[in-house]
């Protein structure tokens, strides 16, 4: 029950997500694309004719890891706001059911949640920790697609790779049993990171779009060490931008989500949303 409960404050149920919504204007409007092999589940805000934006949340996650982006009002107006389950996670799954989905796997899966965009403008993609690794890895295999991606604390090197407690112990049944089936998925992706990102290592010089990384000094999750190997990995591409917050911790999103929109929109121009919205109201 302890090991259960651990994690149930990072955790929102189906009901606190309905009443974070009871009152709010702007409300989550849910999709589901199931085919034979796959059954990706993802939500929108925003008119389906503004540029996509596609958030990836890293492990355990879910699409609601990027609440407090996805209930911004400037974005909201000015983007078309996406954001998934990966595979393996929330109501996301290959058929039948996998324990393990590879960088490719998740890629071509998650690139279907931008069907649902008809503005025919390139997406910003943003992904997060492990989310972050599948975010270059959509960048570089769908380089018509995407515009920009923006890696918050990125775990993307395979030699800084880091094991928790619950990863070392959670083959085990016991342990399984009492943590949350996320936690249990977490684990398993863990054992199969390593191998995946030194295969990303050759894609990286294809990824044609800008790329903006944001790393945290006081992030205990993901080695900063992170940040240097991004640099290297991203030397050969001209827009790449590199921003380190001595002061943030591994959630960027929402230590700093002031940061993370001005590089989705541009300073400027979220400041020109801003006072248009104002001037609306």
């Amino acid at each position: 029950m302890l090991l259960g409960s651990c994690f149930s404050r990072w955790i929102m149920t189906e009901s606190e997500i309905k009443e974070h919504y009871r009152d709010k204007f702007a409300k989550p409007l849910y999709h589901m694309v199931e085919n034979d092999s796959l059954k990706l589940h993802y939500v929108t805000f925003g008119a389906d004719t503004a540029q996509p934006v596609l958030f990836i949340h890293g492990a355990p996650g879910a699409w609601d890891g990027y609440l407090n982006m996805l209930d911004d009002s400037a974005l909201q107006h000015q983007f078309h706001l996406i954001s998934v389950d990966r595979p393996g996670y929330g109501k996301s799954q290959k058929k039948p059911k996998k324990r393990v989905y590879s960088l490719v796997e998740q890629a071509q899966a998650i690139v279907m949640a931008l069907k649902s965009n008809h503005s025919g403008k390139k997406a910003i993609i943003v992904g997060r920790s492990y989310g972050a690794p599948v975010a270059a890895e959509i960048a570089a295999m769908y380089p018509e697609l995407v515009k920009k991606v923006i890696l918050l604390s990125p775990a993307i090197d395979p030699d800084t790779e880091k094991f928790w407690w619950f990863s070392k112990y959670g083959k085990f049944f016991m342990v399984r049993w009492f943590l949350p089936e996320r936690m249990n998925t977490a684990t398993d992706e863990k054992y199969a990171h390593v191998a995946e990102l030194r295969k990303l290592k050759n894609e990286w010089p294809k990824i044609q779009s800008d790329v903006t990384v944001m790393c945290g000094g006081q992030d205990w999750i993901v080695d900063t060490t992170n940040f240097t190997f991004a640099k290297k990995m991203l030397q050969g591409n001209k827009n790449a931008r590199f921003i380190f917050i001595p002061e943030s911790g591994h959630l960027i999103s929402s230590s700093r989500p002031d940061l993370v929109k001005k590089e989705i929109c541009g300073l400027e121009d979220l400041k020109e949303t801003i006072q248009q919205q104002a001037s609306a109201n």
